[in-house]
């Protein structure tokens, strides 16, 4: 599949794997010096020049922080895994504060940071929020860089920007498909990830507005993805283990 991919969901250029032709591996070690006395000095000068390098990076990055002072949330990146943020259970949003600077703050940056990056969905924890807000977006552009058949098989349609403060989710199909997923938030990675045929979400949107909306096909999966995100859970919690890959394999061996 040639369509783009979501900060959180991401969708592959392809619907399978590939296998390469076998090449022998290329050795991990390094030639052996059999002159001692050379081999002691470019030990030495190895690691002297890497300690040097350590301390000027590390020096550099002290004098940055000095004048720099640290991004807060909302960030206008992703939080990666391991940050606490995304494993955190998203808290509601109070619904007197959904219409305050803060609150709508975070919703505008949601929605930047997604289109910055091409995504077709993004949760709050995600740029370091743990509020109970998520985006989704599918635009034209990126259904037309899929083949039809593509579309088909997924069931992708175009989606406007849609906002969902305080969302709940409700099965309407209890039957799933399995399609490989992958996440902004773990970046380079992917893996083939079970998700309901349809679902309705609920809530209100970014002008305080009760919505509802029932999804089904690739719709119902970024919603299901997002609702994961505000319970501190990643696909890889839901992944089938064996088929978590790194996207970038084949460019490792060429």
């Amino acid at each position: 599949m040639t369509s783009k991919s979501s900060a959180c969901l991401l969708q592959l250029p392809w619907m399978g794997f590939r296998l390469s032709a076998f090449t022998a591996p290329r050795s991990g070690f390094r030639p052996v010096i059999q002159n001692t006395a050379v081999s002691a000095h470019l030990a030495h000068s190895s690691r002297r020049s890497l300690s040097s390098n350590v301390k000027v990076r590390s020096y550099l990055q002290y004098m940055k922080r000095k004048v720099i002072s640290p991004p807060s949330p909302p960030y206008t990146h992703v939080c990666q895994v391991g940050d606490p943020v995304l494993r955190s259970h998203a808290a509601p949003v109070d619904p007197a504060a959904i219409m305050g600077p803060e609150v709508q703050h975070v919703i505008k940056n949601m929605v930047k940071v997604m289109r910055k990056l091409e995504c077709v969905g993004l949760s709050a924890p995600q740029i370091g929020v743990p509020l109970r807000i998520l985006a989704l977006e599918y635009p034209k552009k990126m259904l037309e860089e899929s083949s039809p058949a593509v579309r088909e098989a997924r069931g992708i349609t175009v989606q406007p920007l849609r906002i969902f403060v305080n969302p709940q989710l409700r099965v309407m199909d209890g039957r799933t498909v399995q399609f490989q997923e992958a996440c902004e938030s773990i970046c380079g990675f992917s893996a083939t990830v079970p998700r309901y045929l349809s679902v309705e979400v609920s809530g209100v949107n970014e002008k305080a507005e009760a919505v509802s909306w029932q999804a089904s096909g690739w719709a119902a999966r970024i919603v299901q993805h997002e609702m994961d995100h505000l319970d501190g859970i990643l696909y890889i919690d839901r992944m089938d283990s064996k088929t978590f890959i790194n996207i970038n394999w084949q460019a490792y061996n060429e």
